[in-house]
């Protein structure tokens, strides 16, 4: 693997654990801040919030900048926000530095992935896309594990202050490795702007947002479900993160080769089969085996699908692909933050079992946008009308 590639796969580490290792210390949080577990569940939103707003705008913003400086100030200011999160003496305040943490975050993938992908050969973008991702799928099998791990025999907050460091050391890589690229060519705002007029470009960002927001509002609230549904105790919740994260790291080699294969075909079998194993989640989840084998399987669902929807967006945005990325990533996060509102609700009324059914109704919406872009695609071109002989005078 290339040093730029690795260098930056290392940050992908450092943000994703960052943003997922919440779901292993929800409670730790909960109890400290004497907050209820669904008003700490709006940790997530708060961070998936930043990205909804920082990704459009942070980018548009930046699009002018040298790539090597802009890097490195999204991964400085990311770096911030977790530091901070470290020291937030209140729930308010801890709130405000999650926002801070993900405002970045959007941005830094666009760029990440616009600049391995015009690397790549042809025919491989999604299996480069898939190369990078696999600081995500890390930052599940290991980051986050160890991450609660930490944070339950040091507290929380030494969990974010970790993360803090080890961003910094990646920080340090980057800034080596990746050239002194000036700014890309762009066009006005407007133009930029032009890209989402774009029938298939809207709903490869929206296939994003519906496809992810089932199995993102289940694994939001891991923590409670494995243990007041499936009786594990606190120290097991990292073992389960490690084995949804096994999962993932398969999932998204499968899922990169499969896109590069047939993109949108793959997209739809991949979410037929989420739906079909969050649909049997609540009976799965009432027995300590079977939730362990459920959340491996989800895992490598949940990440098989991600290569092929980056890729898909690049496909259909190409005079202005790193903006949709980076709001294709705020799609992504649309789901996030809504999922961990929608979790609170859920187990707040009818209980944290309900949240498999509903992730699985969820899922089938993204399935339609996939079936019905596979239809689009697979409409034959407009053939234009023949001319007309010109008449003789």
């Amino acid at each position: 693997m290339p040093l730029l590639v690795f260098s930056l796969m290392l940050v992908v580490f450092g943000l994703t654990t960052g943003e997922f290792v919440i779901a292993g210390i929800l409670p730790d949080v909960s109890h400290e801040l004497s907050v209820s577990v669904p008003a700490a569940g709006l940790l997530v939103s708060a961070y998936a919030l930043g990205m909804i707003i920082g990704g459009p705008v942070i980018t548009t913003l930046t699009a002018r900048l040298p790539r090597r400086p802009l890097i490195a100030g999204l991964i400085a200011t990311s770096i911030a926000g977790n530091a901070a999160s470290a020291l937030a003496p209140s729930y308010p305040i801890l709130l405000a530095a999650r926002f801070v943490a993900g405002l970045v975050v959007a941005t830094f993938f666009a760029v990440a992935i616009s600049i391995a992908v015009s690397t790549a050969p042809a025919g491989r973008q999604a299996s480069t896309v898939a190369r990078l991702t696999l600081g995500m799928n890390l930052g599940i099998v290991a980051g986050t594990p160890l991450g609660t791990f930490i944070g339950h025999h040091l507290g929380w907050r030494a969990t974010f202050a970790a993360v803090a460091a080890f961003s910094a050391a990646a920080l340090a890589l980057v800034v080596r490795s990746v050239p002194d690229q000036p700014a890309p060519t762009v066009r006005s705002l407007a133009g930029e702007l032009r890209v989402f007029t774009g029938r298939d470009v809207v709903l490869a960002i929206a296939l994003t947002a519906a496809g992810n927001l089932g199995v993102v509002t289940v694994f939001s609230f891991l923590a409670p479900l494995a243990t007041d549904v499936s009786g594990f105790s606190d120290e097991a919740v990292p073992v389960l993160l490690l084995v949804y994260g096994t999962g993932a790291v398969i999932g998204n080699v499968l899922g990169g080769w499969l896109a590069d294969k047939a993109l949108m075909p793959s997209l739809a079998g991949l979410l037929t089969a989420l739906a079909g194993v969050l649909a049997v989640g609540r009976p799965a989840s009432g027995h300590q085996i079977s939730a362990v084998v459920l959340w491996f399987v989800l895992g490598v669902l949940a990440f098989a699908i991600i290569p092929g929807m980056q890729t898909r967006v690049l496909a259909t945005a190409q005079a202005a692909p790193t903006l949709a990325i980076a709001v294709n990533a705020s799609g992504f996060q649309l789901a996030a933050a809504f999922a961990g509102w929608l979790g609170g609700r859920l187990i707040d009324g009818p209980g944290p079992r309900s949240i498999y059914p509903v992730a699985a109704a969820l899922t089938v919406a993204g399935l339609l946008i996939a079936l019905y872009s596979l239809r689009r695609d697979r409409r034959p071109a407009a053939t234009p009308a023949p001319e007309r002989p010109a008449a003789h005078r």
